[in-house]
């Protein structure tokens, strides 16, 4: 574990790289997919709609470093969850020219999917039975666990164990502050609409951690390594997934057929070795759980 809090620092060297790059170039040299032609997906709605439209909306995240982030100087969009998606749509027929990226916290995540207003989502997004019951899943993509987010000379909390009479921070709607107030109920809990916004507040003194998954805490400690750690000890299973039409099962299936290819042909781990790979921690694509 102490060789990967050392190796974040490596991240922070790389987006400061990525800062100085000519615009357009943001993604630096994350992977891209070729895009394959004549697709069909039988029977999707959501698919029809993308070829009438002529393009994909995707919803993502765009402050979560090495995740999915939007550069403020370029707009442009990069990290393991944007690659991912990319590569989904490059598998669908549509390059980086026909896609549009839809920023959506994680509270409205549902909601952006029922009503149509993406036709998938890929951000963090675990995969859960409550979820479950409004859309559906392809992956998992990617197994993260939840940790802490703390000031770097905060020795007080060592792991979960130790956040009683502590202010924890997280997104609104997300699973990780729900397992605070279940599992911790003599922590005190803030909740915001980005994670963003938590490490503000913890660099402000207005809360003590935040709470989220690791690989999502480790690119912000990266961006700020004088002045954030990460505790190191994930307490929880976080299996992501790509959300979309709870009904659109045509789609779920061409998607999971998509990340299990990514999985074999060697371009997941390409994906990853440019993205979250640069913090050090070494992974490799999990099984898919089709249902």
């Amino acid at each position: 574990m102490k060789l990967r809090k050392l190796a974040v620092l490596a991240i922070a060297g790389a987006l400061a790289l990525t800062a100085c790059g000519k615009e357009g170039d943001s993604n630096g040299d994350e992977p891209t997919s070729t895009v394959e032609s004549a697709v069909a997906v039988s029977g999707s709605k959501t698919f029809d709609a993308i070829k009438a439209r002529g393009s994909v909306v995707i919803g993502v995240k765009e402050d979560q470093p090495n995740l999915g982030y939007k550069d403020p100087t370029t707009n442009e969009y990069s990290g393991f969850d944007v690659s991912m998606a990319k590569l989904i749509a490059a598998k669908l027929g549509y390059g980086d020219d026909k896609i549009q990226f839809k920023a959506i916290p994680s509270a409205n995540r549902e909601q952006a999917i029922v009503n149509g207003d993406i036709d998938y989502y890929v951000g963090t997004y675990s995969i859960t039975d409550k979820r479950k019951a409004q859309i559906s899943f392809a992956g998992p993509y990617y197994i993260a666990g939840q940790d802490l987010l703390v000031r770097k000379d905060d020795s007080s909390i060592t792991g979960p164990e130790t956040l009683k009479g502590k202010t924890v921070c997280s997104a609104t709607g997300s699973t990780s502050i729900q397992r605070i107030k279940d599992e911790h109920k003599d922590a005190k809990t803030v909740e915001f609409e980005k994670y963003s916004q938590c490490v503000d507040a913890v660099l402000n003194k207005q809360a003590d951690a935040v709470t989220t998954d690791d690989a999502i805490l480790l690119g912000y400690a990266a961006q700020q390594p004088e002045k954030l750690k990460v505790v190191g000890k994930p307490f929880s299973e976080e299996k992501y997934g790509v959300g979309m039409n709870k009904d659109d099962k045509a789609l779920r299936d061409k998607v999971n057929d998509i990340i299990e290819a990514s999985a074999k042909d060697g371009e997941w781990q390409k994906i990853y070795d440019a993205t979250l790979g640069k913090s050090g921690s070494k992974a490799s694509p999990p099984a898919l759980e089709r249902y």
